[in-house]
């Protein structure tokens, strides 16, 4: 592999199950591949630097991004190509006729933002309430200090898996009467008064900054939109390549899986009309279970530990 002047070992650019992801997209010569989540490029940095004659097109709505991106073009020249969309857009932006070898995604919340306390995404450290990947839309804040009581219990319980949603959106309410939050430490303060910390160590706070992160960037409609659009942009043959690190975007990855990858079943209770079939998969699972990172990867990177990733192939 050649090596570049590019960050991509650094730390802070942590890649979750490198290896395995570059292994799993089964990367071509000349293959041209959509990193939907760049962050600071560390799978985009291994794709290009493989073969040496691969093409990444990378989209993130995050402008941190554009800084990274930057130095990335100026090494790669035409092989590197950087969009500052959503990735569920990938279908508007992407040149017509143009089919990928493969797609990748690295779900949920970066290293990078998580250490930067101005964004807010963090309640190890003191920052403004705002947990927006772009700069656009309501902030965490807005959420927090506007949305009735079942409003918020009920998308703390949704994105959150938070047992407690209820005694959680009372506390809230009740709360930013005197004043409304502001601040990540705050709402962590709060939330760490009213629940137990758990057995496993998971801060009380997690699974409420969770929810409000979700929600606030509409993760999963925009996963469900982006899986929907890539069976329109992978060449036959091509791979769909998934890191998730959350049970609520595993389960959304496994069913889209899962589901284009069977035949559609025929209900026998319901007449068949002559001259019709069932629905042919459009996808083959690579691997039937998800892969999990290794123990030395967790141990290096501790954030890795509830990675999963999830393969299928384009059928055509």
């Amino acid at each position: 592999m050649t090596e570049s002047p590019l960050g991509g070992n650094n730390p802070l650019h942590y890649s979750v199950m490198s290896d395995e992801v570059l292994e799993a997209l089964n990367l071509q010569e000349e293959g041209t591949y959509l990193d939907c989540t760049f962050g600071r490029g560390g799978y985009s940095k291994g794709v290009l630097d493989a073969l040496g004659t691969t093409k990444i097109i990378a989209l993130d709505r995050d402008a941190t991004a554009q800084e990274a991106a930057s130095e990335f073009k100026a090494h790669y020249a035409d092989r590197f190509s950087f969009l500052p969309v959503c990735f569920d857009q990938m279908a508007e932006v992407i040149a017509e006729g143009e089919k990928l070898d493969g797609i990748m995604f690295d779900l949920g919340v970066s290293s990078p933002q998580l250490d930067r306390p101005e964004r807010g995404f963090s309640f190890r450290f003191e920052g403004p309430l705002d947990m927006r990947m772009g700069i656009d839309g309501i902030t965490a804040a807005d959420v927090v200090n506007t949305y009735d009581e079942k409003e918020l219990a009920d998308l703390i319980y949704l994105y959150g898996e938070e047992k407690k949603s209820r005694i959680v959106a009372k506390a809230i309410v009740m709360d930013r009467q005197e004043k409304p939050f502001e601040t990540t430490t705050e709402l962590a303060g709060l939330l760490r008064r009213i629940i137990p910390k758990s057995k496993d160590g998971i801060d009380p706070a997690t699974r409420t900054f969770q929810a409000l992160r979700i929600h606030v960037n509409d993760e999963l409609g925009q996963l469900e939109r982006a899986l929907e659009a890539s069976l329109t942009l992978l060449k036959p043959g091509g791979r769909l390549v998934v890191v998730s690190f959350h049970s609520l975007e595993d389960r959304i990855v496994k069913k889209f899986m899962v589901k284009h990858s069977k035949k559609e079943a025929v209900n026998r209770y319901v007449p068949e009309v002559r001259g019709t079939s069932s629905e042919q998969p459009v996808l083959k699972l690579v691997s039937r279970r998800a892969v999990l990172p290794k123990a030395e990867e967790v141990k290096e990177n501790p954030r890795s530990r509830s990675a999963k990733l999830r393969v299928a192939e384009y059928l055509g």
